[in-house]
C-alpha cells in the first residue's frame, strides 16, 4: 500500500519521506506562491490558480485573500459563499470540509496531521491524518487553530486566539485556549 493511499485510509503514513507525496505537496505549494504572488487585481489569473490548488472546489462561489497555503488541495471542500481572510493554512493530508456561508478571520490554522509521541516513530516521519469538518454559516474569529480530527456544529462562532481541540456543537459561542462553549445561540 503506497503512503498516499495509507494517508487517505486514515492510518498511519511516510509522510516526510514518501517521493509521491512530496511531489505533490511541492507541485501544490509552487501554485501557492504564484497564487500569493499574483495582484489582487488580477482576478482571473487567481481564479485559475485557485481552482487549480483546489480541485473539488467551485472558486467562482468563494473569496480567498492572500497569503493562502494548502498542503494537498485535494483534499478541501468549500461551501459556496464563504470568505477565508489573510493568512489561512490548510494542512489537508485528511478532508477538511467548510460548509457554505463560512466566514474565517487572519491567521488561522486547521491540522489534520498527527505524530507519534515516540521520537523513534517520530524522526521515521510517520504521522497520521484525521479530518476536520466545519459547518455551514460559521464564524472564525482571527488567529484560530482547529487541530485534527475536530468538527464544529453550522452556526456556531470561535473566538478569536481559540484553540480548539474538540468538537464543537451547534449553534454555540466558543472560545478559549483550550476552545470551550460560554453560551448557545
Amino acid at each position: 500500500m503506497s503512503a498516499k493511499t495509507e494517508m487517505l485510509a486514515g492510518e498511519w503514513y511516510n509522510a516526510n519521506f514518501d517521493e509521491e507525496l512530496i511531489n505533490e505537496r511541492n507541485f501544490v505549494k509552487d501554485l501557492c506562491f504564484q497564487l500569493n504572488n499574483t495582484s489582487p487585481q488580477n482576478a482571473n489569473v487567481r481564479r485559475i490558480l485557485l481552482q487549480k490548488i483546489l480541485p473539488n472546489v467551485n472558486v467562482n462561489k468563494i473569496e480567498i485573500l492572500s497569503p493562502f497555503m494548502v498542503d494537498y488541495g485535494y483534499n478541501v471542500e468549500i461551501g459556496e459563499g464563504c470568505f477565508f481572510n489573510h493568512n489561512i493554512y490548510l494542512m489537508d493530508c485528511a478532508k477538511i470540509i467548510f460548509g457554505s456561508k463560512c466566514f474565517i478571520g487572519p491567521n488561522c490554522g486547521f491540522y489534520t496531521a498527527q505524530h507519534p509521541l515516540e521520537e523513534e516513530e517520530r524522526n521515521a516521519g510517520l504521522e497520521i491524518a484525521k479530518p476536520i469538518e466545519v459547518g455551514e454559516n460559521v464564524w472564525i474569529g482571527a488567529d484560530v487553530t482547529v487541530l485534527p480530527g475536530v468538527n464544529i456544529g453550522k452556526n456556531s462562532v470561535i473566538g478569536a486566539k481559540s484553540l480548539v481541540v474538540k468538537d464543537i456543537p451547534a449553534n454555540v459561542v466558543a472560545f478559549g485556549n483550550p476552545c470551550q462553549v460560554v453560551r448557545k445561540l
